[in-house]
């Protein structure tokens, strides 16, 4: 027979997962509801995403209450601990999901007013899978069920096949002009948030791993070291240093590029680009709120004096490097002088680039090449 303490205990933890639930269904509901409004073009249905994602902050805060009053009161040990302190991860987790939905409710309302074809079809491939692993990764939890998480946590390689793929084609769109630009940032956007939700749902199983088994399951790439360029449109420089950086062909990093306004890549850019034995043409302008995991980059780099309004105070986690460069793309004349610019702020980047992964990696790791070549 169950005593009162054991009975007080599967009350709280009984009203926490109950809480998690409610917040899992609302997150569900607004994800498809986004997709609906993106097919449908409703300008009603995405406004009413965005209000109603207060109703899953309210639940964020009202589960964060419980799990401290259950901490105090209970004094939980062993697997209730390991519950609460799961629980407390899971719930941030659930409630960036509303923030993601809310994010997509403000594209769509972006689109409404372009006369642009939406692949729905394609965004709604995304969304079935990535709406299900968010229900099961919260049932796997709820439930206390390890398997379910294992199995869950496998799709989301999948969606992230699909989103690139997705991209791919909207990239495809627009350089046929069957897309326009202003259009082309809001759909990429979405996509990213879709396949958001698959990593949230792969956060939340393996909290769920850990809650089961008392073991830490590390991330896929956190112990990666993050980069991110910024500069005024993300069109030229900064893209450029993206495209450096990846081809240092540096397992550890993660390199990404951002602009305060951002336009489509410069020609002379993707030419220039292209004789260094580097493709630019694929990439995608993108503003710095389209870059995921923003607050987990280490280094921010900018490259234009335009760029620091952007961070006007020196970052309290990041390491912060100016090295702001001429914009090639702005510069007139003739092709030669034109080509002497960009051949500057190449070997510029380049050159504060290689100083700056071989001072991350020490004096004893490899020099980094760029194509497998060394870099001098």
């Amino acid at each position: 027979m169950s005593t009162h303490l054991e009975e007080s205990l599967q009350r709280e933890v009984g009203r926490i997962r109950g809480k998690l639930t409610e917040m899992s269904v609302l997150g569900e509901k607004a994800l498809r509801d986004c997709v609906k409004a993106l097919a449908g073009r409703n300008r009603q249905t995405a406004y009413a995403i965005i209000l109603r994602d207060q109703y899953i902050d309210e639940l964020e805060r009202e589960v964060d209450r419980l799990c401290l009053e259950f901490i105090v009161r209970q004094q939980p040990v062993a697997s209730l601990l390991r519950f609460a302190y799961a629980t407390i991860k899971v719930n941030l987790e659930l409630e960036r999901v509303g923030d993601c939905a809310e994010s997509i409710a403000r594209q769509t309302l972006k689109l409404l007013d372009l006369s642009a074809e939406v692949p729905i079809d394609r965004f709604q491939e995304i969304a079935d899978l990535s709406i299900p692993m968010l229900r099961d990764a919260t049932l796997a939890f709820v439930n206390q069920d390890a398997d379910l998480a294992r199995t869950t946590i496998e799709i989301e390689h999948a969606v992230d096949l699909l989103k690139s793929k997705l991209n791919s084609d909207l990239i495809a769109l627009f350089r046929e002009n069957k897309l326009p630009f202003d259009a082309l940032n809001p759909l990429v956007m979405i996509s990213r948030r879709l396949e958001r939700v698959s990593d949230l749902a792969r956060n939340i199983c393996m909290e769920t791993l850990y809650m089961c088994t008392g073991e830490y399951v590390r991330h896929a790439g956190a112990e990666a070291f993050r980069m991110l360029f910024v500069d005024e449109h993300n069109s030229c420089c900064s893209q450029m240093a993206e495209a450096i950086a990846v081809s240092l062909n540096q397992p550890k990093f993660i390199f990404s590029s951002a602009g305060l306004d951002p336009r489509p890549i410069d020609p002379m850019t993707v030419s220039f680009m292209k004789e260094q034995g580097l493709d630019v043409a694929r990439m995608v302008p993108k503003a710095l709120n389209q870059v995921p995991n923003l607050d987990h980059y280490h280094v921010i780099v900018v490259l234009a004096p335009e760029a620091r309004k952007a961070f006007p105070r020196k970052p309290r986690k990041e390491v912060f490097l100016d090295w702001s460069v001429s914009d090639p793309s702005q510069v007139q004349g003739t092709h030669a002088e034109v080509s002497a610019a960009y051949a500057s702020a190449f070997q510029f980047i380049r050159e504060q680039i290689s100083d700056l992964v071989g001072a991350i990696l020490g004096e004893n790791t490899n020099q980094p090449t760029i194509n497998n070549q060394p870099i001098q």
